[in-house]
């Protein structure tokens, strides 16, 4: 294993680095070109890495360890990230307002970076490169705090990121690892030993509780998904089929994953269309839930605790209830779900747009899988995290987003 310098003990003074000098976009580009080739050259020595951590990880948690694995697909997407970032115009410095004053002064609005971002994530090795490379290239510099599950992958990838980052002339600090415990992780949060700006949490429900009670910065919220499918009285049954079993079952580890579908009662043929899709789920071997409206189906479990309606699974769960009318639906999915992603599966253009307006989600579907709410689907070439926030940005968070903003203002002497 390559070495890489990483911070374990915090240090004793909490005296705050200096502001490093911007890199420019050049450089930027070339460090991540750089990255790119070292990713492919040493594409079997990071699969090897983390077979490793596979091996050390107790398997207990399956969306946790589907996220951990690293293959050559996701070393191509690794890849395809890092060059896709290179290609990008630069978000930082583009004018956003510009305005001359009466009395002559000029002033000017520009994007600008917010300086140190620190990324604190579970057992996915992408982002150490995925967001990485995005909050690098809003220049950026980047702490990045992963889980103990996926470390030897980490440190291995932290490496590249210090060997690309001298190949171009540029100090190792622009990208640091932070080796913490829980205890000096929440340390850390409270008071940290340098600056930062900005925390993105990218993790299940507990690392963000845990990142929001003790931070003492802002922090964007990558929340959860716990997303919603309503099956509308004049919907496609086949496409209602087709879209809830990709959003379900495509990728369970997922935040856009799918977890409850909401069925209309008036729905033709409701009976035969309920039990084609549990038949179909069931096939799929996910654990089907049930209200008890449906309590007479097969194959399923009926729910026990209204409680269920407010979890994300991250596994091969579904729960499905009938809605009598789309405003009880509405009603439901904005009481229950994590503001993430919702859809409704109807014909109907006039009512799919009401539902749509009126669903308090980062993303509203007519007619598609929820799978897509993803930044580098929605054309923005990657993101760093999923916002189930209203400030700064909502939803996916990409290159272009990840800027603050500055005011320039020129005079001649005025004063006020």
């Amino acid at each position: 294993m390559n070495k890489v310098s990483i911070k374990k003990k915090q240090p004793k003074n909490n005296q705050p680095l200096e502001i490093m000098k911007p890199l420019s976009i050049e450089t930027r580009n070339a460090v991540l070109q750089t990255m790119a080739k070292l990713v492919e050259q040493e594409r079997n020595e990071i699969i090897l890495t983390n077979q490793e951590d596979l091996a050390d990880y107790d398997g207990s948690d399956l969306a946790m360890e589907e996220r951990l694995k690293v293959d050559d697909k996701k070393v191509d997407e690794m890849i395809l990230s890092l060059n896709q970032l290179a290609s990008q115009e630069d978000p930082v410095g583009v004018e956003r307002f510009h305005f001359t004053h009466d009395n002559g002064i000029k002033v000017v609005n520009k994007t600008a970076a917010f300086g140190t971002i620190l990324i604190i994530y579970e057992s996915r090795p992408d982002v150490t490169i995925e967001a990485g490379g995005i909050a690098f290239k809003s220049g950026n510099k980047i702490l990045l705090k992963g889980g103990k599950e996926s470390l030897k992958s980490n440190l291995k990838i932290v490496s590249f990121w210090h060997k690309a980052l001298e190949e171009n002339g540029v100090s190792k600090d622009w990208v640091e690892y932070l080796n913490y415990n829980r205890t000096e992780t929440q340390a850390f949060l409270e008071k940290p030993t340098q600056k930062v700006d900005l925390i993105v949490p990218r993790g299940g429900e507990k690392l963000i509780e845990f990142v929001k009670a003790h931070a003492t910065c802002p922090v964007i919220v990558s929340g959860r998904g716990n997303n919603f499918v309503y099956v509308h009285e004049d919907a496609d049954t086949d496409l209602a089929l087709k879209v809830i079993l990709n959003a379900k079952t495509a990728k369970i580890s997922a935040c856009n994953a799918l977890d409850k579908v909401l069925i209309s009662s008036k729905l033709p043929n409701f009976e035969g269309f309920t039990a084609m899709l549990i038949e179909a789920l069931v096939e799929s071997k996910v654990e089907v839930i049930v209200d008890k409206s449906l309590a007479n189906f097969e194959n399923t479990k009926t729910l026990q605790n209204e409680d269920i309606w407010y979890e994300e699974f991250l596994d091969y769960k579904i729960v499905i209830g009938t809605i009598d009318s789309q405003d009880h639906a509405i009603d439901m999915i904005n009481k229950y779900c994590g503001g993430h992603s919702a859809a409704i599966i109807t014909r109907d253009d006039e009512t799919a747009q009401q539902f749509m307006e009126s669903i308090d989600a980062a993303a509203v579907y007519q007619n598609a899988s929820t799978r897509f709410t993803d930044g580098g689907q929605f054309g923005l070439g990657g993101e760093l995290a999923i916002s189930t926030d209203k400030l700064h940005q909502r939803g996916p968070i990409g290159l272009q987003h990840l800027v603050t903003n500055k005011w320039y203002v020129y005079g001649e002497g005025q004063i006020r």
